[in-house]
């Protein structure tokens, strides 16, 4: 991996960092929010519902992002499959072209002479 690669690496690695990062701000604005709104939980309740939430946001953002790579992956592997079938095609098609291409001059030089 040459240098502007690692470059590249690392810069999608640092926004993918800091979107999860204000991600999980937001959902600790909300859980804070929701639990200020409660009078009767104890500092410790406020804690456990404050934690359970954010794992399960980490949680839920880890299967969406899992489930969006695995969907890239099918369709990237649905895009190599008709690029093959088209690049087939095609160079099926080039060749029965050079062929006939090749027997009418074949044929002009024949009946030329």
């Amino acid at each position: 991996m040459d240098t502007s690669e690692e470059a590249a690496r690392g810069l999608s690695d640092l926004q993918d960092f800091l979107h999860q990062q204000a991600h999980l701000r937001a959902a600790r604005r909300r859980v804070t929010d929701f639990t200020a709104r409660e009078p009767g939980l104890t500092p410790e309740q406020r804690t456990d519902i404050e934690r359970w939430y954010l794992e399960e946001q980490t949680y839920v953002a880890r299967m969406v992002t899992e489930h969006i790579a695995t969907s890239i992956n099918v369709v990237e592997q649905r895009h190599r499959a008709r690029f093959g079938q088209w690049l087939r095609g095609t160079l099926t098609a080039m060749i029965l072209i050079t062929v006939a291409m090749g027997l009418c001059v074949t044929m002009i030089l024949v009946g030329v002479s």
